[in-house]
């Protein structure tokens, strides 16, 4: 079994996974809560949680997984990127067990995580297949054909989708985090009643979505106040439907140029979405491409897939990993 641990943000994570991609157990304990009042993830803050909760959590994960730390054959933990000390926190404490144990452990790229989420379960996919990624940090679109390797084919060249939703959440008075405020809210409202712009940069497969974020900024200023607030559901919805049609644009065009029948796996937070998650369905019945979205529980940061990832890795053997450092940016 591998024993994974995710501490790259505000989610302090654990889990077991067997070299099949059985799912033993899968724990995140969320500090949404407690960044809220601040209206963003605070990095000193979350680094000094996931230290108090680091212990519980992989307890919790061994529990629900029926199984011992002498059951483990493999530590795996999140390299980065993400937040450096949230990040050191995690690296720390899996050197910790696997070197008490004298067991090999192997650094993950945690978005490589999310594009590999779908080969957990069972029925995962098989490469070779293309991968949306989308999340609070990242967005891309990536081809997988040996795992855990993968190829950027275009990303995003500002914001992320996932700070989209979450910066046009603050905008329009939800709070933090507000992805999925944001995609009830917007259930309520017509979706053409603003016309917000869809960036498609250059020829290739890029994202852009800072100049649709300060579009809202202003339609917001504009109205006022009190009408922004009267019209919330239509702004979130006009909002929510032209971030989910430059996603859909661009997979489109990525899944064109695929081999068929194409294989498509989304992953990363903005998986949740539920316009997403139903416009990539029709995509895929559209193109005759064959379609894994995971559930809930794998988009957002979560352990399980950071193990999932190392069913494909040679971990470094002991002692090599003790000066292992992490890396905030990606690889």
């Amino acid at each position: 079994m591998i024993l994974g641990i995710e501490t790259s943000c505000d989610d302090t994570c654990a889990a077991v996974v067997d070299a099949g991609g059985s799912i033993r157990s899968n724990v995140v304990a969320s500090q949404g809560l407690l960044h809220s009042r601040y209206g963003g993830v605070v990095p000193e803050i979350a680094s000094r949680r996931h230290l108090e909760l680091v212990d519980v959590v992989v307890s919790d994960a061994l529990e629900r997984a029926e199984a011992r730390l002498d059951d483990v054959r493999t530590v795996a933990v999140t390299r980065g990127p993400g937040l450096i000390g949230a990040l050191l926190v995690g690296l720390s404490a899996a050197k910790a067990i696997a070197a008490a144990r004298r067991l090999p452990l192997a650094p993950v790229d945690h978005l490589a995580g999310h594009v590999l989420a779908s080969t957990l379960g069972p029925a995962p996919v098989e490469p070779p297949f293309l991968a949306l990624v989308a999340s609070g940090g990242h967005t891309f679109l990536a081809r997988v054909e040996e795992p855990p390797a993968y190829e950027v084919l275009g990303q995003t060249l500002d914001d992320a989708a996932g700070e989209a939703f979450d910066k046009g959440a603050r905008l329009l008075g939800l709070g933090y985090p507000g992805g999925a405020a944001l995609d009830r809210l917007a259930q309520g409202g017509d979706d053409a009643a603003f016309d917000f712009p869809r960036s498609l940069p250059g020829e290739g497969l890029d994202f852009s979505f800072s100049g649709l974020k300060t579009a809202l900024l202003y339609t917001v200023r504009d109205l006022g106040a009190q009408a922004a607030e009267r019209r919330a559901p239509e702004l979130a919805a006009s909002y929510q439907r032209a971030i989910v049609d430059a996603l859909l644009t661009r997979t489109r065009q990525a899944l064109d140029r695929e081999p068929q029948p194409a294989r498509l796996a989304i992953g990363g937070g903005v998986a949740a979405n539920s316009w997403l998650r139903a416009g990539v369905k029709r995509l895929a019945d559209e193109v005759g491409a064959e379609l894994w979205v995971p559930p809930f529980e794998l988009c957002t940061d979560n352990a399980a897939m950071i193990a999932g990832v190392a069913r494909f890795m040679e971990p470094i053997a002991y002692p090599g990993y003790l000066a292992l450092d992490a890396s905030a940016r990606a690889a």
